[in-house]
């Protein structure tokens, strides 16, 4: 009996951080397409869902955001 009171709630406890997990949007599918790692298009390397720097896009980001191709896109030095 008491294995199960530490056993059941740890189990819930896994459990719900499995369900609860977020996964980020589109980043493995981004990286396949452009071949570029996060820190070419995001700020902060690697974004956290949730800060709002996550959100602040370098002008690769930008110009990503706005075309969803990096084709014709020139980094500026």
């Amino acid at each position: 009996m008491s294995r199960l009171k530490i056993v059941l709630p740890a189990a819930i406890l896994m459990g719900g951080f499995l369900l609860c997990t977020t996964a980020s949007f589109g980043t493995i599918e981004y990286q396949k397409q452009t071949k570029k790692p996060c820190a070419y298009c995001h700020v902060q390397n690697p974004p956290k869902k949730g800060d709002p720097k996550a959100k602040e896009m370098t002008d690769a980001g930008k110009y990503f955001n706005e075309k969803k191709t990096l084709d014709g896109y020139v980094e500026k030095k």
